[in-house]
């Protein structure tokens, strides 16, 4: 079965797209329940799927990257891991330290982009959609079984109505916060740039405010130019879902990740520690010192020094003493005398 195909790449691609079709067969009972008014949205969808697969292979194919999903996956049930992916994918704790301002804009982004994608994903691929009865109620439909019975004029359909409304304001809110904090903040204003930073936020905005167009041409304008203002929403929604994987935004999907960064630094820091070559004072576990080893080693890099030991066996003041040595000729890394700012935080 490997020699079928050009790639690891192609193999997992087809995989995917098998296994959503026949989800979708199932799902949509026969493809009985497919709104083909979705059609570009889907292959929007699919166009996305290969571009993140063909992004994420690259990535993950990496010597560092390879070691840490997996070794971070052996370590996925810790008991930390609750609690590091609530902090890293839900609260954004990591960004609330830098600033109720910049987290809140995350907050709003983030949780506006993740749930316009949960509902929007499964109503294209009709994995959920609704049935109406003659007495008004409405039966929400998932996988194929029916999960709910709800009034069609209650509080809770009228959430399900307006739930991509909600995530508009939500991305609109935290797309203007991003958009005036890289206008005013000078540190900002010296790092971006219009293609990588401005254009996402762009996007995102465009999706939003057509979005909310077509509910406004419906509730006040009788549908007035709905079907305009239903391509130009759709064509935006495509684009921005091609462009996803290559640009800035790609890091939403990416963000699972890190948990398994922090749950393989957190257990390999409870390890053995390794003590550095000179000073003898420890700095990170051993297993972390013989991962970054032979991640060089793969990549033809090597750092040994004439006495005999790797360059990351060293802890950091005395690797920097070492490139002084390097340069100078004079063996500073083997002087015992700590740096001024040796053990300052921050």
């Amino acid at each position: 079965m490997n020699r079928a195909f050009a790639s690891k790449l192609a193999r997992r691609a087809f995989y995917i797209v098998i296994a959503l079709l026949i989800l979708t067969y199932i799902t949509t009972r026969a493809f009985t329940h497919i709104d083909l008014a979705l059609y570009g949205y889907m292959v929007g969808t699919l166009t996305f799927i290969g571009g993140f697969l063909y992004r994420f292979s690259a990535w993950a194919e990496r010597p560092p990257t390879n070691i840490i999903i997996k070794k971070g996956l052996k370590l996925l049930f810790r008991k930390s891991t609750p609690a590091t992916t609530v902090d890293h994918l839900a609260v954004y704790k990591f960004i609330w330290n830098r600033g109720w301002y910049r987290a809140l804009q995350h907050v709003f982004l983030g949780w506006g982009c993740l749930l316009s994608a949960a509902v929007t994903f499964p109503l294209v691929f009709g994995w959920m959609y609704f049935t109406m009865e003659e007495n008004g109620y409405y039966h929400v439909v998932g996988f194929g079984i029916d999960l709910m019975r709800v009034k069609a004029d209650g509080f809770i359909a009228f959430l399900f109505y307006n739930a991509l409304n909600i995530t508009a304001f939500m991305v609109i809110a935290g797309v203007c916060m991003a958009l005036y904090r890289r206008i005013k903040n000078m540190q900002a204003r010296a790092e971006q740039t219009v293609i990588y930073d401005f254009m996402p936020l762009y996007m995102l905005l465009f999706i939003s405010v057509t979005g909310l167009a077509l509910t406004f041409s419906n509730i006040f304008l009788h549908g007035f130019a709905h079907p305009v203002i239903s391509i130009i929403h759709q064509f935006s929604v495509i684009v921005t879902l091609i462009y996803l994987p290559f640009g800035k935004l790609a890091h939403i999907p990416f963000r699972p990740m890190s948990v398994l960064a922090r749950n393989y630094r957190e257990h390999y820091s409870e390890q053995a520690p390794k003590a550095c070559r000179c000073c003898n004072n420890t700095f990170v576990s051993v297993e972390q010192s013989n991962d970054v080893i032979d991640v060089l080693k793969q990549n033809d890099i090597n750092f040994k020094t004439p006495e005999g030991y790797h360059l990351a066996e060293l802890c950091l003041p005395c690797r920097r003493k070492y490139r002084m040595a390097r340069f100078t000729g004079i063996q500073t890394h083997m002087v015992q005398v700590k740096e001024a700012n040796q053990n300052a935080k921050g």
